[in-house]
C-alpha cells in the first residue's frame, strides 16, 4: 500500500511542471505534461509507461477507454479547469495504479460510477452538480483520504455511502447553494472539512454548526448573512456537546456585529482552541442593535472571556470595520481582558490596545500593521507572562518609550518593533529594557549610531538592518551576551569592532558603503564564525588582498562567498568577483617594491659606469665637448666668414715612435716629383696660441682626406686616439670618405685597449694599405696611396704652401706626448 505522501509529491510535481510548461520528451518518460495546450481531446501519443499526466487547462469535453487503456502505469491524472459535462469512471478501469484524480473545475453534471480501489484523491470540486456526485461504489473505495465535491444542496443521505470510510480531508464547494438538511455533514468520517461558499449568497448557520460537530480541522471560506440579525438561529444545547472542531479558520466574512459575537459566543463555548479569521469586515450600525440582543451578547461574552474557555489562538487578519458610532474602547477592553495564550490582531487599523486590568495569560502577541503609538501599554505591569510581542508596521516613534513599554514585563524574551518611525537622538534618556529580553529586532526605521546608547544589557541576537547608523561608537555600553548582529543596509564604511562585543558569533554588514573592510577583523574578533559582508561597492586594491586572503585559507568565514562579493571599483574591474582579484607581492608591499626600486636602481647604476669605464664614455664625451666649444669659438670669432675651404690633401696622424717613417717615407714619396701631394702635419702646420686639440679639428677640417699610421706605438698614443676620434666624427657629421689606414705594423688585437672601439671597427669594416716589407711592391703601394688622395686643391692654398711652413714650426713643444 502506497503512503499518502506520494500523492502531494504527485500534487507537487504537477505545479511544477504547469509552471514550467514540460513537454513529454524521451529523457522524462515518467511524466507527461500537455497543461495549457489548446488540447479537445485526450492525445493518442502519450508514452505507455507514463506515472504522471497533466492535461489542466485545456478544452477537452469528453473522455473514452480507449484513450487511457494502454496507460496501465498511470498513476496520477489531472484533468481540472476542462469542458467535461460528463463522467464516465469505467473510463478509469484499465488504470489499476491510478491513486490521483483531478477532475475539478470542470462542467460534469452528471456521473457514471466505477469502483477505482486504489484511488487516494479524488477531486469533483467547482463543476455543476445540482446533489452531490457520491455513488454506491465510493463506498468501496477504502483507500480514499481526500474527497472534493459539488453541489448545490445537500441532504441528509447524500453521504451515506461513504459515512464508514477514513477520509482525511473533505472539500465542498457550495455555489448557487439552495437547500441544507440539518446534520447532513455530521455523517462523515472526516479529520479536516474545508466548504467554500458562493460569494454573492447567504451561508448556512446550520451548516456551520455541523460542520464544527463534523472535523476537527474546519476551514469555511465567505461567510455572508444579509438577513436582519432576529433571523439568526441560535445552536441548542445539544448540538454544542458534539462539536468536535479544535481549529477553525474563517476566510472572508462579511457580517453584522450581532452576528459575529453570536458565532463568538459558539466559538468560546465550543473546544475550538485554534480560530483564525481573515478578511473580517463588520458592519453595523450599532445604534440600533440595543434594542435586540447587542448588550446581553457582550455581556455573555465578557463573562466568558473572564471565565476562560478551550481557546489558545486567536488570529484576526485584515479587518475592516463599518461600524458607525463605535466606542473601540468596548473592543479593546474585550481583547485586553481574553485568557488566552496567543493574539494576533493584524492589518486592523488598530490605534491603541488598553493594558489588561489583572494579570494576563498572554504568552505571544502580534499586532502587526496598525496604528500603534507610544503610549501602548505604558505603566502596564499586568503582562508578566508575555514572552513574544511583534509590533511591525506601527507608528512607534520613541525608543526610550517603547524600552520602558518592556520594563515590566518579566518574561518578555523576543520583540519585533522594525518598520516604525523610532528615533533616538542620544539625549541622555535613560532606557529600561526588559532583562529577559534577548532578541530584539530594530530594522527598518530611523534609527542613527546613538542607538547603541539604548540598547537592551542581555541582548543576544540584534536585527538593526536598514536603519541610519554610520559607525559603531567605542564608548558603546558592553553586549557582553549579543552573538548575533545584522546592521545590513546602513552607511557604515568599515567593519565595526568588538570591543563591546565579546560574545559575537555572526555578524552581517551587507549593502553598506564598505570599500576595503579591515583585514584584522577576525583577529579582533575570535569568536566571530561567520561574517556576511557581501553586496558592498568592493575597491579592488592592495588593501582589500588582505581581507581577501582570509577567505582563501581553509576554513574560510564569509557567508555568501563568492557571489556576494564582486569589485565595484575601479571601473574596469567592475563586476570581478573579489575570488577572481589578484594582484603580486611586489604591487602592494611598498616596503619590498621600495627595497626593489632602489636594488635595481643600483644595479642599473652599476651597469652604466662598468660601461662607461669600459668603452671609455667619459673621454668620448670630453671629446665631444670639445668639439662642441672649439666650433663655438670658431664662429663666435669669425661669424663672417664662410665655411672652412680644403687648403690640404691629407692630415697626417701618427705616433711621435714612428716619425722616422713618417719623415723619410711618406711625406718625401708624396710631396715630390710629378703630382704632388700637400700634406698638414703638426709639426709645420699647428698655428701657435691654440690649444693642441682646437688644432688637431682645424687640420682635420681643411684636410681632403686623414691618414692614420697604424702601429703597435699608434695605439699607445693618446693623441692619436683623439685625432682618430675627429677624423671619424667628421666621416659621418659629413658623410664623406675622408679616412686613409696605412697598416706600418701589424697590431695583435689584444694590445688594442677596450675603449678603442672605434679602431677596432674600422680595421674590421674599412680596407687598409698595409706597408709591404719587399721594396719591389712599394712602387705599387705609393701608387695607391697617391690614387686614395687624389684631388684638386684651390690653386690659392698651393700659392701660400712655403708661408705656413715656417709658421707651424713653434707648435712641435707643445706636443712632445705625440
Amino acid at each position: 500500500m502506497r503512503p499518502l505522501t506520494n500523492i502531494y509529491v504527485f500534487a507537487c510535481v504537477f505545479t511544477f511542471m504547469l509552471w514550467n510548461n514540460i513537454h513529454p520528451t524521451v529523457e522524462n518518460e515518467f511524466i507527461a505534461n500537455y497543461s495549457s495546450s489548446l488540447l479537445t481531446d485526450v492525445p493518442k501519443n502519450i508514452p505507455v509507461h507514463t506515472h504522471v499526466l497533466d492535461l489542466s487547462h485545456n478544452r477537452i469535453s469528453g473522455l473514452s477507454i480507449s484513450e487511457f487503456i494502454s496507460l496501465s502505469d498511470l498513476q496520477v491524472l489531472n484533468l481540472s479547469h476542462n469542458l467535461i459535462m460528463e463522467l464516465d469512471f469505467s473510463v478509469f478501469i484499465f488504470n489499476e495504479d491510478l491513486e490521483y484524480l483531478d477532475l475539478s473545475h470542470n462542467n460534469i453534471l452528471k456521473v457514471y460510477c466505477q469502483t477505482l480501489a486504489f484511488l487516494r484523491h479524488l477531486d469533483l470540486s467547482y463543476n455543476k452538480f445540482t446533489a452531490l456526485p457520491i455513488c454506491q461504489e465510493f463506498g468501496n473505495m477504502f483507500r480514499l483520504e481526500y474527497l472534493g465535491l459539488s453541489a448545490m444542496m445537500i441532504r441528509r443521505s447524500d453521504f451515506r455511502y461513504v459515512m464508514h470510510l477514513q477520509l482525511h480531508t473533505v472539500f465542498l464547494t457550495l455555489e448557487d447553494f439552495s437547500l441544507y438538511e440539518p446534520q447532513s455533514l455530521t455523517a462523515l468520517n472526516t479529520k479536516s472539512l474545508h466548504i467554500v461558499f458562493a460569494a454573492n449568497q447567504n451561508f448556512s448557520f446550520s451548516l456551520l454548526y455541523d460542520g464544527m460537530s463534523t472535523s476537527e480541522n474546519l476551514k469555511i471560506i465567505n461567510l455572508r448573512y444579509t438577513l436582519k440579525y432576529k433571523d439568526f438561529p441560535s445552536p441548542s444545547l445539544t448540538l454544542l456537546k458534539k462539536i468536535k472542531t479544535t481549529a477553525l479558520m474563517l476566510d472572508t466574512v462579511d457580517l453584522e456585529w450581532t452576528i459575529i459575537l453570536q458565532i463568538f459566543l459558539l466559538i468560546w463555548y465550543s473546544p475550538v482552541e485554534n480560530l483564525t479569521v481573515r478578511n473580517l469586515t463588520f458592519r453595523g450600525p450599532l445604534g440600533e442593535l440595543n434594542e435586540y440582543k447587542f448588550l446581553p451578547l457582550l455581556r455573555s461574552l465578557e463573562q466568558l472571556i473572564f471565565l476562560g474557555g478551550s481557546m489558545k489562538v486567536l488570529t484576526l487578519k485584515h479587518i475592516r470595520n463599518k461600524v458607525y458610532y463605535f466606542n473601540q474602547e468596548i473592543l479593546y477592553r474585550q481583547f485586553s481582558e481574553m485568557n488566552i495564550a496567543n493574539l494576533t490582531i493584524y492589518d486592523a487599523y488598530m490605534p491603541h490596545m488598553l493594558c489588561p486590568n489583572r494579570t494576563s495569560s498572554f504568552q505571544y502577541l502580534n499586532f502587526s500593521h496598525n496604528a500603534l503609538t507610544d503610549e501602548l501599554f505604558q505603566n502596564c505591569g499586568t503582562l508578566t507572562d508575555l514572552k513574544l510581542l511583534i509590533l511591525q508596521r506601527n507608528k512607534l516613534e520613541s525608543l526610550p518609550k517603547v524600552s520602558y513599554m518592556t520594563s515590566r514585563m518579566k518574561s518578555l524574551k523576543y520583540l519585533d518593533i522594525s518598520s516604525n518611525l523610532l528615533r533616538h537622538d542620544g539625549a541622555h534618556v535613560q532606557c529600561q529594557w526588559a532583562e529577559s529580553l534577548s532578541e530584539l529586532d530594530l530594522s527598518s526605521n530611523q534609527l542613527t549610531d546613538a542607538v547603541f546608547e539604548c540598547l537592551p544589557v542581555n541582548i543576544k541576537k540584534l536585527d538593526l538592518q536598514n536603519n541610519q547608523i554610520t559607525s559603531v561608537p567605542k564608548g558603546m555600553a558592553e553586549l557582553k551576551s549579543l552573538k548575533e548582529l545584522n546592521l545590513a543596509l546602513n552607511r557604515l564604511a568599515d567593519l565595526p569592532g568588538c570591543s563591546g562585543f565579546t560574545s559575537l558569533e555572526f555578524l552581517n554588514i551587507e549593502m553598506n558603503l564598505i570599500l576595503t573592510p579591515s583585514a584584522d577583523f577576525f583577529q579582533n574578533c575570535p569568536r566571530v564564525k561567520k561574517l556576511q559582508a557581501g553586496l558592498n561597492p568592493f575597491k579592488c586594491s592592495c588593501e582589500l588582498q588582505d581581507f581577501i586572503r582570509l577567505e582563501r585559507q581553509p576554513g574560510g568565514k564569509l557567508f555568501g562567498w563568492p557571489a556576494a562579493y564582486v569589485c565595484e571599483y575601479p571601473e574596469d574591474l567592475r563586476g570581478t568577483q573579489l575570488k577572481d582579484f589578484h594582484l603580486t607581492e611586489l604591487a602592494c608591499n611598498t616596503t619590498l617594491l621600495l627595497v626593489t626600486a632602489l636594488l635595481l636602481t643600483l644595479v642599473l647604476v652599476a651597469v652604466v659606469a662598468f660601461l662607461c669605464i669600459y668603452l671609455d664614455v667619459p673621454w668620448y664625451v670630453r671629446m665631444t665637448w670639445q668639439w662642441t666649444q672649439t666650433k663655438r669659438r670658431a664662429w663666435h670669432n669669425h661669424p663672417e666668414e664662410p665655411e672652412t675651404a680644403l687648403q690640404f690633401h691629407a692630415f697626417i696622424s701618427y705616433s711621435e715612435r714612428d716619425s722616422l717613417w713618417v719623415k723619410n717615407e711618406l711625406i718625401p714619396n708624396l710631396e715630390k716629383g710629378e703630382g704632388c701631394v700637400q700634406l698638414c702635419q703638426h709639426e709645420r702646420n699647428f698655428i701657435p696660441g691654440k690649444s693642441i686639440l682646437e688644432n688637431i679639428i682645424n687640420c682635420i677640417e681643411k684636410s681632403y682626406k686623414s691618414i692614420f699610421v697604424l702601429s703597435p706605438n699608434f695605439v699607445q698614443s693618446e693623441w692619436c686616439h683623439y685625432e682618430l676620434y675627429f677624423a671619424h666624427h667628421k666621416l659621418f657629421s659629413e658623410n664623406s670618405d675622408s679616412l686613409i689606414l696605412i697598416l706600418l705594423e701589424p697590431i695583435p688585437p689584444y694590445i688594442i685597449p677596450a675603449r678603442y672601439h672605434k679602431l677596432k671597427a674600422l680595421m674590421a669594416k674599412r680596407t687598409y694599405l698595409e706597408w709591404p716589407k719587399e721594396r719591389s711592391k712599394r712602387a705599387f703601394f705609393w701608387a695607391n696611396l697617391r690614387a686614395a688622395i687624389s684631388i684638386n686643391l684651390p690653386i690659392s692654398f698651393e700659392a701660400n704652401e712655403e708661408q705656413s711652413d715656417v709658421t707651424s714650426t713653434s707648435s712641435t713643444s707643445h706636443y712632445v706626448n705625440y
